[in-house]
């Protein structure tokens, strides 16, 4: 793999970063503060690793300008410096770009429409009437099912499942592992016996989408299941059937979302968080990790549920306290009365 080397400058005009110190020395990577040598860019947004700064071999750092007379060395100033990393990664991104066409392994129905710039990988499946966009790649292994249609510039990783009528819109990211439009989980019980009920939606991915390893995403048991445009979700997530989530959301790992919920724009939820089903979330509704919400939220802000870590034997006695809360809240009711007599 031959390596990429750009001068300062050049990297500076890109970014839209201010440049102290010499636009001709060559970057030719990206590392952190402690492990970055001259040939090497690093970064500052955590105010957490500013002690690094000042032994840093870094060729140059990317940092706010409030930290600039700290660095010893050549500094491009912006005010969003990881920002400026995020955007300078793709630069020595190392990962294989794939070449347009259909490899000789993979199993194409005669009716699929296929852009001649998109590439689809060995062993890849495309079933009957798919469409895939410009410079759309698909992955080894992976399934298209019937009729889906995905966006262009979109790419879809080895071994991803994408079942018939799924729309994924422009720019999308899939990883690995990832099943898009599996059935829902509907059930009707009679007698004791449940029989299963076909799920007739889809699902539709808006537009830069990102959706992790082994994620899953439940088609719509009428409707479709949707995630709008710039949402991100982490790996192993469960979304079911019929949910809504709004643009730019994003979830950590081992979020669940149950069915019919809707979940707002620029909502944050942490990992491992609930939500049950049924449920109205609002825009800009954060929830830290493990929780779980069983009601709707209406307004904006910061949720928690749960306990944090502790003993065993601590954990256990306010088990028993929690038991209690009801009985001390009746007794404190009934000296509130008693007083007020």
């Amino acid at each position: 793999m031959s390596q990429k080397s750009y001068r300062l400058q050049e990297i500076a005009d890109a970014l839209g970063a201010s440049l102290r110190g010499d636009p001709d020395i060559m970057v030719s990577g990206l590392a952190t503060l402690q492990a970055a040598g001259p040939d090497q860019i690093s970064f500052l947004a955590n105010p957490a690793y500013g002690k690094y700064l000042q032994d840093t071999r870094a060729g140059a750092v990317i940092l706010s300008p409030a930290a600039a007379d700290d660095c010893p060395t050549n500094v491009l100033l912006l005010d969003n410096p990881y920002m400026g990393y995020a955007r300078l990664s793709h630069w020595f991104d190392p990962a294989p770009v794939a070449s347009a066409g259909v490899h000789p392994t993979a199993v194409v129905d005669e009716s699929a429409s296929i852009d001649s710039t998109a590439s689809v990988g060995p062993h890849a499946v495309i079933e009957a009437g798919v469409h895939l966009g410009a410079h759309v790649v698909i992955g080894a292994g992976t399934v298209i099912g019937a009729r889906s249609r995905i966006g262009d510039h979109t790419i879809i990783r080895p071994r991803v499942t994408l079942a018939h009528d799924i729309v994924v819109g422009q720019r999308c990211h899939i990883l690995s592992g990832a099943v898009i439009g599996s059935d829902g989980f509907g059930f009707a019980n009679d007698r004791g016996q449940w029989h299963r009920i076909a799920q007739l939606g889809g699902v539709v991915l808006g537009d830069d989408v990102e959706v992790g390893a082994n994620t899953t995403i439940d088609r719509g048991a009428l409707d479709s299941t949707v995630i709008g445009n710039g949402v991100k979700l982490d790996n192993l997530i469960q979304i079911a059937h019929n949910v809504h989530i709004g643009d730019h959301s994003a979830m950590a790992a081992m979020v669940g979302i149950a069915g019919s919920t809707r979940i707002g724009k620029h909502c944050v939820f942490g990992g491992a968080s609930g939500v049950a089903g049924h449920l109205e979330i609002g825009d800009q509704v954060h929830l830290t990790g493990m929780t779980l919400v069983t009601g709707d939220i209406r307004e904006p802000g910061v949720y928690s549920s749960g306990t944090s870590a502790d003993t065993n034997r601590n954990w256990r006695k306010n088990a028993v306290r929690f038991r209690q809360l009801d009985s001390l809240a009746r007794r404190i009711k009934e000296l509130e009365k008693k007083s007020e007599g």
